[in-house]
C-alpha cells in the first residue's frame, strides 16, 4: 500500500510546534481594514493556539 500523502492545504495554513501544538493565523486581516482599529489589527497580524478539539485531526491531515 502506498504512503499516505499529507493534505496540503492544511500544511499550508497550520503548523505545528514544538511541545505539539498546532498553531494557526487569524483571519479577518485581508481586507476592509479601515473599519477595523488598530488594536484589533495587532492582535489578528499574531498567530494562536487551535482548540484541542480540531487539533488531532488537523495534526492527522498534515502527518499524512
Amino acid at each position: 500500500m502506498p504512503k499516505m500523502k499529507s493534505h496540503r492545504g492544511a500544511s499550508k495554513r497550520f503548523t505545528i510546534t514544538g511541545t505539539g501544538k498546532v498553531r494557526r493565523h487569524h483571519s479577518m486581516h485581508s481586507h476592509i481594514l479601515t473599519k477595523k482599529s488598530q488594536k484589533r489589527k495587532r492582535n489578528l497580524r499574531k498567530s494562536t493556539t487551535v482548540a484541542g478539539k480540531f487539533a488531532r485531526r488537523i495534526r492527522e491531515f498534515i502527518s499524512g
